[in-house]
């Protein structure tokens, strides 16, 4: 359990959301990986990842979590929903939150219909579904299967198949302003949270400027903490780290 001195790293970074669109991921039948994928790029590129949020194949629940994610936070990063299929209703939901229709994209409707072609597929209605954007969107380009994600504004709009998604954030966060990336430290040692609580929470107070969480773990029915030190100014981290060792010596 993440302790409740634990707090987020205060910085002036900008700030992104993760909307995970998909009745697989509420049911169980899907884990999702485009989360833990994306967490790890932003934080690398100094963009804090603040708010996660899962809905179903549902125009109305993704309409309202997009409008509140887009005006809280600098990013929007949604996944899953933008395939031929009937269920993938994400571009239509996208152009319902922004008030604009949703158009056939010509050079959207170029790569796809390529794509099918080249492999001998048809290219009938439903591929071209694939190529449909709101009005006023850019393209994220889709070296895999060519149907592109899209940009509106500060969302982006991506596939929720992993290697496709990954590529997808590849292709648009070099154009994404960069923060100071968040690094991290760790120290474990075998005492149980209670035993540490009170000496850590002076350790947090007196590192402010960071982010110290514990993490509880059992091996051999012995009870550990891992501490984790998390921001922005690589010695500041190293240095809490050191004292931590120093306070808390191993065993």
């Amino acid at each position: 359990m993440v302790s409740d001195y634990d707090r987020p790293v205060s910085t002036p970074n900008p700030t992104a959301a993760i909307l995970v669109i998909g009745d697989e991921i509420l049911s169980g039948r899907t884990r999702d990986e485009n989360m833990y994928h994306l967490a790890g790029v932003l934080t690398a590129h100094g963009i804090d990842l603040r708010e996660v949020r899962i809905v179903p194949d549902d125009q109305a629940a993704i309409v309202g979590a997009v409008n509140v994610l887009r005006r809280a936070y600098d990013h929007v990063f949604t996944s899953g929903g933008i395939g031929p299929t009937h269920d993938d209703i994400t571009a239509d939901a996208i152009g319902a939150a922004f008030g604009v229709p949703v158009v056939v994209d010509p050079e959207a409707d170029r790569r796809v219909r390529a794509f099918s072609e080249v492999r001998g597929m048809s290219y009938n209605s439903d591929q071209q579904r694939m190529a449909r954007v709101p009005q006023g969107a850019t393209l994220i380009d889709n070296p895999i299967s060519a149907a592109p994600g899209f940009t509106l504004e500060n969302v982006h709009v991506m596939a929720g198949v992993p290697v496709i998604f990954r590529v997808m954030v590849e292709s648009i966060l070099p154009a994404l302003a960069q923060g100071r990336p968040v690094v991290s430290g760790e120290y474990r040692i075998w005492r149980p949270e209670g035993d540490i609580a009170h000496d850590l929470r002076g350790l947090a107070a007196k590192y402010d400027d960071l982010a110290l969480g514990s993490y509880p773990s059992m091996q051999d029915g012995r009870g550990g903490t891992t501490i984790v030190v998390r921001g922005t100014d690589p010695q500041r981290v190293e240095t809490a780290v050191a004292e931590l060792r120093t306070v808390f010596p191993p065993e």
